[in-house]
C-alpha cells in the first residue's frame, strides 16, 4: 500500500535531502515554493511497481530514501536488471513519451512526486536544473556500460566483489560517515545474480569463497560485514583506481577468464 501526504509548502523542503543534493537544489525559491504545492510524499514497499511501460507516466519522482532497481522484461518473459537508484536520483524522462522499462522498489523507500507538466515546464526555465538532470543522465549511462564492461570481461569472482564494492560505496555516500563494513545487499540472490549475468548456485559459491578469504562475513537476510575493503577491492579489479575509497569509480577492465566459476 502506498501512504501519500501533501508536503507543506511553507517549509520550502528546508530538510530535504534532495533539496540540497539533487535536483531540487538547482531551484529558486520561488520554484520551489511552485513545486511544493503540487507535491506529495510517497511511501511504498519493498517490490512495489513504480513505473512500468503500460503506465502513462502523469508524474516525475525524486528518490529521499530508499533504493529501486530498472528492469527490462524480455519478450520470453525472464527479467534483467539494468541499474539500481538511490536517494537523491531523479526518476522520470520529461519530454519521452514512452517509458521502456520498470521501476520497483527494493526496499521500502520514500519519493517526492511532482506534476509532470510542471517540472518539464521548470526545465525550460531553469538552466541549472537541465544541466543536472543531464548529468545524472550522463551518469546513468556510465554506470550502464561499467555493467556492459562487467557482463563482458569480469570473472565470477570479480562480478560479485565488483557487487559488493559499488553498495558498500553507495552506503557510505548516505552515511557520509567514514568507510562503511556492514551493508545490506538491498537484493536477493536471484536478483543479484539476474544483476550479474550469473546463476544464483554462483553467487551464493562465490560469497562464501570471498568468506573463506576473509574478506567477508556473512549475515542473516541480505547483510554482509565486508572485512577487508582493500582486498575486495583488488578482487574486482579497482585497486588501482585514482578516486580513492567510496568515491564513485568506473569499473575498470581485467581479464576475462571464466564467467561462472
Amino acid at each position: 500500500m502506498t501512504v501519500m501526504a501533501k508536503l507543506p509548502k511553507s517549509a520550502l523542503c528546508e530538510d530535504c535531502q534532495a533539496r540540497h543534493q539533487g535536483v531540487c537544489g538547482a531551484l529558486t525559491a520561488e520554484q520551489l515554493e511552485q513545486l511544493a504545492q503540487h507535491a506529495q510524499r510517497r511511501t511504498v514497499h519493498a517490490g512495489e511497481t513504480l513505473m512500468d511501460p503500460t503506465r502513462k507516466m502523469a508524474r516525475f519522482s525524486v528518490i529521499l530514501k530508499g533504493a529501486v532497481k530498472l528492469t527490462k522484461l524480455m519478450p520470453d518473459g525472464r527479467q534483467q536488471i539494468v541499474g539500481l537508484q538511490y536517494a537523491p536520483d531523479f526518476l522520470g524522462r520529461p519530454y519521452s513519451k514512452e517509458v521502456d522499462l520498470s521501476v520497483e522498489s527494493v526496499t521500502e523507500s520514500t519519493l517526492c512526486t511532482f506534476p509532470r507538466h510542471l517540472v518539464e515546464r521548470m526545465i525550460e526555465e531553469n538552466a541549472e536544473l537541465e544541466h543536472r538532470l543531464y548529468l545524472q543522465a550522463l551518469s546513468e549511462l556510465d554506470e550502464a556500460r561499467d555493467l556492459l564492461l562487467t557482463l563482458g570481461q569480469k570473472t565470477a569472482r570479480e562480478r560479485v566483489s565488483t557487487f559488493l564494492v559499488l553498495i558498500a560505496r553507495q552506503a557510505h555516500h548516505q552515511r557520509g560517515d567514514g568507510e562503511v563494513q556492514s551493508i545490506n545487499l538491498l537484493l536477493t540472490r536471484a536478483e543479484i545474480a539476474d544483476f550479474l549475468g550469473l546463476t544464483i548456485e554462483t553467487v551464493s559459491r562465490q560469497l562464501h569463497k570471498l568468506q573463506d578469504a576473509g574478506l567477508v562475513e556473512l549475515a542473516p537476510r541480505k547483510g554482509i560485514r565486508i572485512v577487508d575493503c582493500d582486498r575486495l577491492k583488488t578482487e574486482a579489479g579497482l585497486e588501482d583506481n585514482p578516486l580513492a575509497d567510496f568515491a564513485p569509480l568506473p569499473v575498470k577492465s581485467a581479464d576475462r577468464t571464466s564467467q561462472n566459476t
